[in-house]
């Protein structure tokens, strides 16, 4: 019934999403601000971006390194480092890094900042901490945008992400994912390289459970 739902009320959202992000919008938690261009990916009524701040919260991150792969707005990285972590943050998307570069001097926080594809130009080999907020719909994205939504029609990015996973050293992996993707099959794709995928919370709201996941080597 969800998914019917879903498939009727989509075209109609997809619009007013459109419409809504055809400027730049604000958001803001925790007193800390950032502005999100129409060309970045949009937590103001996506879930996972909340959740992954909420979850974070209640996590001892003074002195540790942190890794926000895929940064998007950076909202996530600007917590942790308010929360006196030495933070890195990454993305495919230059427009994203430009406007996150100016929420770093607005919010007077300190972020490394980094131009990625994935690993590919990070130099560390080891975080405390690295948080992904991943594109999981099975579509082939046509400019960056899209790669905040679409993982590949054969899930290109998530074969990516767990065969250089599995040559990291980092402590703790924590990615989160809905139940609107297919979490069986990206299980069984980490679980080719050698990476199991555990379920540290699993929260509904409105009427979608997400879940956010610890990946760690089998």
């Amino acid at each position: 019934m969800r998914k019917t739902l879903k498939k009727i009320t989509f075209p109609i959202l997809k619009y007013g999403f459109r419409k809504y992000y055809k400027k730049s919008r604000k958001y803001v938690y925790e007193g800390i601000e950032v502005i999100v261009k129409p060309e970045v990916f949009p937590p103001h009524f996506t879930i996972s971006t909340k959740l992954l701040l909420d979850h974070i919260s209640n996590i001892d991150l003074k002195d540790k390194t942190v890794l926000e792969l895929g940064c998007g707005s950076g909202i996530i990285a600007l917590f942790a480092a308010s929360k006196d972590a030495n933070v890195t943050a990454s993305d495919i998307n230059e427009i994203a890094i430009s406007s996150l570069e100016k929420a770093t001097i607005k919010n007077d926080l300190e972020l490394e900042l980094i131009i990625s594809d994935l690993f590919d130009t990070i130099k560390n080999q080891s975080f405390d901490y690295v948080i992904i907020n991943p594109p999981y719909y099975p579509k082939n994205p046509t400019n960056d945008k899209e790669r905040a939504w679409f993982c590949g029609e054969n899930f290109e990015y998530f074969k990516a992400l767990f065969s250089q996973l599995f040559k990291r050293s980092d402590k703790t992996i924590l990615m989160i994912l809905s139940e609107d993707c297919d979490i069986e099959h990206i299980k069984q794709m980490a679980s080719k390289n050698n990476l199991t995928m555990s379920s540290v919370l699993e929260k509904k709201v409105k009427g979608e459970r997400n879940f956010i996941f610890n990946i760690f080597r089998s």
